[in-house]
């Protein structure tokens, strides 16, 4: 709904008070918003018949999703800085946008610098007052959810954080949400066995976790009233992992959620990807990091292990709502919604 006058301004930034956001970025000098995590998204409301953005990427592995009025498009941002038609030949009056950032860190980061329309902008939209964190590696991403079958090589345009688990299960659950999200990476050890790149403790500390210049995230920026941590699938991928220096890991990282966010319900999970033997080592690491910590708000919930499909061995769109409906009901006893 639309409640205050329209505002008349040719452009606005992207930090203007008429864009709401949500997830992990950094707002730069100039009011343009960098962001590399997946699911990143902007908001806006505005009368007109067009609209057009500013934007600029680190390289040409970046999409976006932009909705217009519930109308999609997917659209690839080229290196550098670049104008771009957002929407056009729209129908005179009010239209909602949705900005949503596609890719992972891993394929670059991007940033929206400003906006125009030929019309006038309205209040921005509010989001939900419930908020999750989802703590996870490339299936908390949404990593190769569109696949393309006869493709031999996942692309970036194959990822789609709209379908992911913790995104679906935000939407079911009314609620915002924050994807901080690393493909190939681990608890301790990323796919490959390397324990000296950026693991789930030092991303989880970045608003953009880009090398060799990262930048820290605040905290305190986002409150969330429940935490989903699901990680490990990396850490198995070369064996098992040892048990107690993992879970001495695990125990730290708990630690420092319930330190930084004292309002929060911490759920521990092992994924959706292990199966077998790595499941239930990762599942036993989970229940002794839980009885160590012995905190009330920390708790384990079940994932079920899917196989994806020939094409690629993440999730499929299928098996990720499959993944949201498996977690929602131990999320809702947990949380009491």
């Amino acid at each position: 709904m639309f409640f205050a006058a329209a505002i008349l301004a040719a452009s606005i930034t992207a930090a203007d008070p008429h864009v709401t956001r949500m997830g992990r970025a950094a707002v730069e000098a100039d009011g343009g918003v960098r962001f590399s995590y997946p699911g990143v998204s902007f908001f806006l409301n505005f009368e007109g018949t067009r609209l057009g953005a500013v934007a600029q990427a680190s390289g040409d592995q970046s999409y976006l999703d932009v909705i217009v009025d519930g109308a999609e498009r997917r659209i690839h941002l080229g290196a550098g800085r670049q104008s771009m038609a957002l929407a056009e030949g729209l129908p005179a009056g009010p239209h909602t946008v949705e900005i949503v950032n596609r890719s992972e860190t891993w394929q670059g980061n991007a940033a929206l610098l400003s906006f125009d329309t030929d019309g006038a902008w309205r209040d921005a939209p509010a989001l939900p007052d419930r908020k999750l964190l989802l703590l996870g590696d490339s299936i908390t991403c949404g990593a190769a959810v569109d696949r393309v079958a006869g493709e031999k090589k996942a692309g970036a345009s194959w990822a789609n954080p709209r379908a992911s688990y913790g995104m679906l299960m935000a939407k079911q659950l009314n609620a915002q949400v924050q994807l901080v999200c690393y493909g190939g990476r681990g608890l301790v050890r990323t796919w490959d066995g390397k324990t000296d790149d950026l693991n789930l403790a030092d991303y989880y500390n970045m608003a953009l976790p880009t090398q060799p210049a990262s930048v820290p995230w605040d905290q305190r920026g986002y409150r969330p009233d429940a935490i989903v941590v699901a990680i490990g699938t990396n850490d198995m991928s070369s064996g098992i992992v040892e048990r107690e220096p993992y879970v001495q890991a695990y125990v730290k990282l708990v630690r420092t959620l319930l330190q930084d966010h004292p309002q929060a319900q911490i759920m521990l999970t092992e994924g959706a990807m292990l199966q077998n033997e790595k499941q239930a080592a990762l599942r036993s690491y989970i229940a002794e990091t839980v009885r160590v910590v012995g905190d009330q708000r920390v708790h384990a919930i079940a994932s079920t292990g899917y196989p994806g499909d020939s094409v690629d061995s993440h999730p499929t769109k299928e098996q990720s709502i499959s993944i949201a409906n498996d977690l929602l009901p131990q999320v809702r006893a947990v949380m009491h919604w």
